[in-house]
């Protein structure tokens, strides 16, 4: 049976997340850094939306602006509560924020330098109990030591400190204290990019596991394409501040329908030397464009090797996330036209 109800549980609509760029004696604002523009997605209840992309497109910011550690720009987070009411979070203030705090936490992709040094495990995952004046004393530490055990952690250890633990013990301490208080939705950026290839595989089995254990949503933000396809329900692609395609896993991975997908997927690595064809990797040409200054009109024209002048390079004519099959959407002026190629000629299985 499935986990994923159907219901939504968190609908992100039009957000946006500019820095401004400063001048000059007086920090004159001379423009704006677009690290997020204009993103909409929703995330159903019990499913994992992956959200993918090279260094620098956003997919960081747009977590961080999701669970409100960055105040966003402009747009909508509306999310809906155990209650089944529905709240934009991006218009409350902190005092307001702070219920909401409980129901979506954030596993941070450094393992150590996200938690104190100064702090022992029990500390750290008893923490967001004291915060949310849920639990203090002994019933603390029996909590604290029911989730260090849940994440394969023995409580005995509670009072040591991170220097003392490896890097893959260190995020189970920060997956313990994400969900020590119980949340419905997880924002797990990047957790097992700085691990070893040998426990990556440990970490992701966890928290496959706790998610049907706690009933968890997930939105699982990785660079690493082969990781997003073993954990999660569907991906976004994102590029220079937006989703380029979104779709379900196995119909991305094996049918992408806009040439940054494409490329992306070309770079993965096919382990089986049976089935590789030869070079199939398609190698991107140049940098990543200025997000202060995005190209006009598509912003992956200037590195596509199918861009059309005169129809993908047109200033205000940015293509639009429109459906491009059931459930898969993509933003191309040439999706219609194009066949694009991809390593897995079918769903591998999960």
């Amino acid at each position: 049976m499935s986990r994923i109800t159907g219901d939504p549980i968190l609908d992100v609509q039009d957000l946006a997340m500019r820095f401004p760029v400063k001048k000059g004696l007086f920090g004159r604002t001379v423009g704006h850094v677009h690290a997020v523009d204009g993103v909409s997605f929703t995330i159903q209840q019990g499913e994992t939306l992956g959200l993918v992309g090279e260094s620098g497109c956003g997919k960081t910011t747009l977590g961080r602006s999701v669970a409100r550690i960055l105040e966003p720009t402009s747009g909508q987070i509306v999310y809906r509560g155990r209650d089944g009411a529905a709240t934009d979070l991006a218009t409350l203030g902190r005092r307001q924020l702070r219920p909401f705090q409980r129901d979506i936490r954030v596993v941070f992709q450094d393992p150590f330098s996200s938690l104190n040094p100064r702090m022992t495990l029990l500390q750290i995952v008893g923490d967001p109990l004291r915060a949310h004046g849920i639990a203090a004393g002994g019933e603390l530490e029996d909590r604290v030591a029911e989730m260090l055990t849940r994440v394969g952690l023995s409580p005995k250890y509670m009072r040591r400190y991170p220097h003392a633990f490896s890097g893959g013990e260190r995020q189970r301490v920060n997956i313990a204290r994400a969900l020590i208080v119980h949340p419905r939705l997880v924002i797990a950026d990047e957790p097992v990019s700085a691990l070893d290839v040998s426990v990556r595989a440990q970490i992701l089995n966890l928290l496959w596991d706790l998610q049907d254990e706690f009933d968890l949503t997930y939105l699982f933000i990785s660079h690493d394409l082969s990781v997003v396809e073993s954990i999660c329900d569907r991906v976004a692609v994102m590029y220079l501040g937006r989703i380029a395609e979104l779709a379900q896993t196995a119909e991305l991975y094996a049918r992408p329908r806009h040439p940054y997908t494409e490329a992306l997927l070309s770079a993965v690595p096919v382990p089986d030397p049976r089935l590789r064809d030869g070079d199939r990797r398609i190698r991107i040409a140049d940098d990543l464009p200025d997000p202060a200054d995005p190209p006009p009109g598509c912003r992956f024209h200037s590195r596509c090797r199918y861009a059309e002048p005169g129809t993908c390079d047109v200033p205000g004519s940015e293509p639009a996330l429109g459906a491009v099959g059931p459930e898969h959407l993509a933003a191309c002026h040439l999706t219609d036209r194009l066949t694009l190629q991809s390593p897995f000629d079918a769903p591998r299985s999960r």
